[in-house]
């Protein structure tokens, strides 16, 4: 087969070489010609010859395939390498935060405040703990325009026991309070007083409260929770009261639907031994027991509450008795119209509201010491609101509202009494125009309430309210004191992981009150009666605080930072622009 190839190489190379000798010749003029072409040229193509795509293979060693074997010649290699122990990926966390059970605080402020608190509380074991708080802020006074001592004390000490088990939880209180303030409103535009009366007046007013009480809540039981409070509340001119009540509740479920139902017993007494002119003493007690059941219904979107309160009223006011039976609607219901993005609630609401001597004073601490004290039969509140969210950090709420009220009291401005011949006894102290009494009557009130809640950030909140109200008074000619508009706003702020500060503003409107006003014309220089009106106030306060580290953080207060010596109460300047410097400590025992 290779001397076949070698014939074929051969005679190629031959060939070529002949061809390559004719084309060398030497080019020589051969004349011209005619060619006349017959027919035009035709070119054909003979068939191709194809190699086969498998080609034969004649050498039969290629055929055979050698068969490779593999071995490994290992042998032990001595190593130092000692591989690291795995771990998981660091995660950086936030520090975190170190809880502290107490707390203290004081501030130091102009017009001579102070203003301190202490917080203790201690977990005996696993299941009891114990606690208590001091709280105390004072003042020296010095509000411009006023000739009378106008400081103020309020301090108050609070202990609790607390046990909490699996199946229920219980606490008890005890604690006192001591306060002291000034009849310090006297009517300077209204009236004249010689120096030697205004330094006869001693406008010191001291009340005291001690109270005892308690709370219990039971787990997967009908018995829900009761609450019981005795308090005992006297001042500095022999007035003293006593308040007692307990309140429990049960829930019930019955054919899958749950029936709520609360038990009131309510008493207060006392006695004023400034009657003055009228008696020689006021004598008041009620007894109020009542009983509030009410069912729930609830589907998907609706909710309705349908109750109804029942109370009997057993009075005694300066030897007089007088019993009563009321009976009060308590329906509520609300339902979803987006969702909680929009909630429609209504509802209709009454009660009989148990006033107090101690519950007026928190409200005005200015009040003679020789009140009318009684029950306010609250008939009805029909309201009806719309709440929800506008986005997920913004909350609202709307509400109209139309409410009666029987026996409404209104605190109202203590005309001067009349001078005393002597050698007779002279005025109270507070029978100079600078104290306060009340009044009573029937009350309807129309009111519209609007509110807007957001948390802008993390660390922004922002919140917004307001009330705007109209009264209808049966025999006063006003509705003394009580303003036709209030407004609020509140602004948190996070501003640093250090710092924090926050705002807070709220306006009233104008009230009005009944005021002795001196006539000359007259011999006897009793006081004739006028109406006078408040003026509207607006007041700005703002804080701001540095946490100087997880324990220890200072705060700066302003109050009244306009400045403005309103009068929230007749005759009554308030202090104007104060500030409050100070720092709080967190520690644990």
């Amino acid at each position: 087969m290779t001397i076949r190839f070698q014939y074929k190489i051969a005679f190629v190379l031959a060939l070529a070489g002949f061809q390559a000798a004719t084309a060398q010749k030497k080019d020589e003029n051969i004349g011209t010609e005619v060619v006349n072409v017959v027919k035009p040229y035709t070119p054909t193509i003979s068939d191709a010859f194809k190699v086969k795509e498998t080609p034969v293979m004649e050498d039969e060693d290629n055929a055979q395939k050698k068969e490779i074997e593999y071995n490994i010649f290992s042998f032990p290699v001595a190593s130092t390498f000692t591989p690291a122990k795995g771990k998981a990926a660091g995660v950086k966390r936030a520090k975190k935060e170190t809880a502290f059970n107490n707390y203290a605080s004081l501030g130091i402020g102009n017009y001579g405040t102070i203003n301190a608190e202490l917080f203790v509380t201690e977990n005996l074991n696993r299941n009891e703990y114990v606690g208590g708080m001091l709280r105390h802020i004072s003042s020296q006074g010095g509000i411009d325009g006023v000739v009378l001592d106008d400081k103020y004390y309020n301090t108050g000490l609070d202990l609790t026991y607390g046990n909490r088990q699996k199946d229920y939880s219980w606490n008890a209180d005890m604690g006192y309070q001591n306060q002291v303030y000034n009849w310090y409103g006297l009517p300077l535009e209204y009236q004249v007083f010689t120096d030697e009366e205004i330094a006869a007046i001693d406008p010191k007013q001291t009340y005291n409260t001690f109270y005892l009480g308690g709370k219990i809540a039971a787990e997967d039981s009908f018995f829900r929770d009761a609450s019981v409070l005795y308090k005992r509340f006297w001042d500095g001119y022999d007035s003293a009261e006593n308040r007692f009540y307990i309140k429990p509740s049960l829930d019930i479920d019955v054919l899958e639907e749950k029936i709520k139902v609360d038990f009131i017993a309510d008493y207060v007494g006392g006695t004023f031994e400034e009657a003055d002119f009228l008696t020689s003493q006021i004598d008041y007690s009620y007894f109020n027991l009542g009983i509030q059941p009410s069912v729930l219904f609830q589907s998907d979107d609706l909710s309705v509450q349908l109750g109804a309160g029942l109370f009997y009223s057993i009075s005694k006011l300066m030897g007089e008795s007088d019993n009563k039976f009321y009976v009060y609607p308590q329906v509520k219901a609300s339902y979803k119209v987006v969702g909680d993005l929009m909630i429609a609630y209504a509802g209709a609401e009454g009660t009989l509201k148990q006033n107090s001597y101690a519950d007026f004073v928190d409200e005005n601490h200015f009040l003679a010491p020789n009140l009318i004290i009684s029950p306010t039969d609250q008939q009805y509140d029909i309201y009806v609101g719309l709440k929800g969210k506008l986005a997920s950090n913004v909350a609202y709420n709307i509400r109209g509202s139309y409410m009666n009220e029987d026996n409404r009291a209104f605190f109202m401005n203590n005309m001067m009494s009349m001078p005393q011949p002597q050698p007779a006894e002279p005025r109270a102290n507070y029978n100079y125009g600078n104290s306060f009494g009340l009044v009573y009557d029937k009350l309807q009130t129309v009111s519209f309430f609007g509110e807007l809640k957001a948390d802008i950030s993390k660390s922004v909140a922002f919140g917004v309210n307001g009330t705007f109200s109209s009264y209808t008074t049966e025999n006063l000619d006003e509705a003394w004191n009580l303003p036709s508009m209030q407004i609020g706003a509140n602004l948190d702020v996070d501003i640093t992981e250090k710092w924090y500060a926050g705002a807070n503003v709220f306006f009233v409107g104008e009230r009005k009150d009944f005021v002795a006003v001196n006539n000359p014309e007259f011999v006897d220089p009793l006081a004739t009666s006028a109406v006078v009106t408040l003026d509207s106030y607006f007041d700005a306060n703002a804080h701001v605080g540095y946490r100087y580290n997880e324990r220890l953080t200072g705060f700066l207060k302003l109050n009244n930072i306009a400045g403005q010596n309103y009068q929230k109460w007749v005759n009554y300047p308030v202090q104007g622009f104060q500030f409050l410097l100070g720092a709080s400590y967190k520690f644990n025992f």
